[in-house]
Formats: structure tokens, sequence, C-alpha cells
């Protein structure tokens, strides 16, 4: 008689669409780009930034960001923890330059069974050619059948995943039947400057020069993580909004 082996233990399967990110440890501060800059005139005198109110030097920060000496904005680090689905991940590495990424790994753990759908305020609809679209607002009947067919075959590919893995089959190898809607985690550090690029081309904000037409959900990530820079580093920021978004 055929016996249909037990699934793996785990958790049920849920949906998420939001986004979160956890800026987990960081060493940066407006000074950072004082000293930075100044040592090419002052030498060793530079580390008096340290102590002194960067607000005194704040039209050296927008000079150097206005003019596009970048290098006194990569003398930081912010190190954010990231929940997102792999697809964001997917695109998250093409950034590479000043950025760093370590990501949970399907070869070492089960992965857990929490899929991205969208909210109810995310634009499902593509019009336009390409290079010159824009996103509208579904009708209801898009959005009931979104929610239904993602989950329907998410549930599906879990449990093929789980039929595989009760059957002995290796972690690396049952992982290729999961979706890039599978939420993912990860460590992302980086400096102000490699921050800002990004922000440039993962944003919309209406302060920037050149637009972009980032995929909703980086620009979700994107978004958290500039409030969270915004607040250490708030003098830079203002110079990075008051001269375009654009990084040096």
């Amino acid at each position: 008689m055929s016996h249909t082996p037990d699934r793996a233990e785990s958790a049920p399967v849920s949906f998420r669409s939001e986004v979160t990110v956890e800026l987990v440890k960081h060493s940066a501060a407006d000074s950072d780009v004082l000293w930075a800059a100044r040592v090419s005139t002052a030498g060793e005198q530079s580390l008096e930034e340290l102590q002194k109110d960067p607000e005194r030097s704040k039209g050296l920060i927008n000079y150097l960001m206005r003019d596009r000496h970048g290098s006194p904005f990569e003398h930081n680090s912010m190190t954010f923890f990231i929940s997102a689905p792999i697809f964001v991940f997917r695109e998250f590495m093409r950034h590479r330059v000043g950025w760093s990424y370590n990501e949970e790994s399907g070869r070492y753990r089960q992965l857990e069974p929490v899929f991205y759908v969208p909210g109810e305020s995310r634009k499902l609809v593509q019009q336009g050619r390409p290079g010159k679209y824009e996103f509208v607002a579904g009708t209801s009947a898009q959005h009931e059948l979104t929610d239904r067919v993602m989950e329907d075959s998410y549930r599906q590919a879990y449990e093929a995943y789980q039929e595989m893995l009760a059957a002995g089959v290796a972690r690396e190898v049952a992982r290729a039947v999961l979706p890039v809607g599978l939420f993912s985690s990860m460590y992302a550090t980086c400096n102000a400057r490699s921050l800002m690029h990004f922000l440039g081309l993962r944003t919309q904000h209406e302060q920037a020069k050149v637009p972009s037409f980032p995929q909703r959900e980086i620009e979700m990530v994107g978004e958290q993580m500039e409030a969270h820079w915004a607040k250490l580093m708030p003098l830079t920021y203002a110079a990075f909004n008051a001269n375009g978004r654009i990084a040096p």
C-alpha cells in the first residue's frame, strides 16, 4: 500500500502587504561629512569638527552636495534589517557600490510561509508604452482576482515545498518551487552617499530633478530607510533635497 509522507512541521500560510525596515546600528552624523571634507585643508585639525555644532557648517555641506564632492559623504555607516518579498531583494542587488548584504538562506533553514499580497492602495494596472507609462488603480474585481489567485498559488507552492521536505529532499532543492512573493529578510549596510544614489532611483519625490519610476514595493522600503537617515543626518538630508535629490 502506498504511503504519503507527512508534511514538514510549519506555521500556517500567512499574507502581508507591508514591508518593514529597522535601523539596527549606525555611525552616521552630519559632523562625519565635515571632518572628512576639512582634512583636505586642515589636516589633523579637522578632528575638531567632532566637537563643534554642525549647524554652523551647513553651508559647507550644501556646497559639497551642490558641486558633487561626494567622498565626504561616505565616512559613515548604517545597517538596516529589512523584511520584504524576494523580488524586492533581487532589485536591491542592482545596487552594489557602497552596499553590503546578508540575506537569510533557504539552504540552511526552512523558509517560513509568509507571502506578499498587494494592499488596497497598490495600483494594479499599467498603461502606456515602455519608458512612458503610468500605473492606475485597479477595479474591485481586479483586486479580488489578484488576492485569490496569488493566495491560491502561494498555498499550492508551499504545500509542494513541505511535501518535498517531508520526503527527505534537501532544502536547497525543495526551495525551487517557492515563488518570489515569499518574504525574506536581510541586513543591508550602506553609507549616506550610496543611500542617496539608491533613493534617487528607487523613490519618487517632488523635489527630484530627475524623474524615477520605481516598483512600488522597493519604494516602500526606500521610504522607510529615508525616514531613518533623515533623523541621523538632517543637514545632509536637507541638502540632498535642496539640490534635486541627486547623489554627489
